[in-house]
């Protein structure tokens, strides 16, 4: 039974080229001198999504087009079918619909050794990802969360393998909308869920500053948020710096309409040179020309 996952943005598009990109690269690289290549999607939705492509009029040399609704691959499809093969695929999601639908694909590939883990990615990974295997293994993971669910101490698991490459789409627009740019607007809530993604209470420090103003009944002075979207984002690649060995730049989605809603980075966990270096070329050619080739 086929679940809608609807979404498709144009920046979904990039984002799932990119990914393909250096999944296949990654796997040609490295198939020869590791005994197992995972692929780890800690949000893998259904494997598939709905599209709708908006009906086009018609002009001198097309015809006219209604709108149609079109299947498309996700990331755990597209994982699926690269060449060379992950000898392990690991696809999460909280979601029972989704993770019906993920079964399903992994019952019509039997072939394959796929594992579908229906619990919350963070729990997940920070309960099983540590491993003695890593040292003859290598993976590549994909965390493209719903909004910001991503916590601090899952990305300190991961990076503490040293094994682990790791394509991590943050939320921008879900940060700026929790970090508001008065301080004081900020309730305990959503001072705890920045901690949380960040893994730092010294954020709002290192965020806000105090204006040239006082309340003239309490005397208080008032904080505000210096960083716009992009101070936002520079803040984030600075944190994943404090665990990972290297982060490679950041590519701001979407593309060509603002304001800037996500950034795509890539965490590298090995910090052996020749690893980080391997990696950096791989992405830098996948973001600068769109090609694995």
């Amino acid at each position: 039974m086929a679940i809608d996952h609807e979404f498709g943005a144009q920046h979904t598009e990039l984002k799932l080229s990119i990914i393909e990109g250096y999944l296949k690269a990654f796997t040609r690289a490295l198939k020869p001198y590791f005994k197992q290549l995972w692929y780890i999607d800690a949000f893998a939705g259904t494997g598939s999504r709905t599209v709708r492509v908006e009906a086009r009029e018609g002009d001198l040399f097309d015809e006219p087009a209604p709108e149609r609704v079109q299947q498309r691959r996700g990331s755990a499809q597209i994982a699926i079918d690269v060449v060379p093969k992950f000898d392990h695929l690991v696809f999460m999601d909280t979601k029972p619909t989704h993770c019906a639908a993920l079964r399903e694909l992994r019952d019509r590939h039997r072939d394959r050794q796929i594992i579908v883990v229906e619990d919350d990615a963070n729990r997940a990974i920070q309960a099983e990802i540590a491993w003695d295997g890593w040292k003859h293994s290598r993976a590549v993971m994909f965390l493209d969360p719903y909004g910001m669910d991503v916590e601090w101490k899952t990305l300190e698991a991961i990076a503490a393998t040293e094994a682990i490459d790791v394509w991590f789409l943050f939320s921008l627009s879900g940060l700026y909308r929790q970090a508001t740019r008065r301080s004081s607007d900020i309730d305990p809530g959503k001072r705890a869920a920045i901690t949380r993604i960040l893994g730092t209470d010294a954020w709002e420090k290192e965020l806000y500053s105090y204006v040239d103003q006082t309340d003239m009944f309490d005397g208080q002075f008032e904080r505000q948020r210096t960083a716009d979207v992009q101070g936002l984002e520079q803040y984030v690649k600075a944190r994943l710096e404090t665990i990972f060995p290297k982060v490679c730049g950041s590519l701001a989605l979407p593309v060509t309409r603002k304001p800037q809603r996500f950034s795509l980075f890539l965490c590298i966990s090995n910090p052996e040179p020749k690893a980080i270096g391997l990696a950096t070329r791989i992405a830098d050619h996948i973001l600068n020309t769109g090609s694995s080739s």
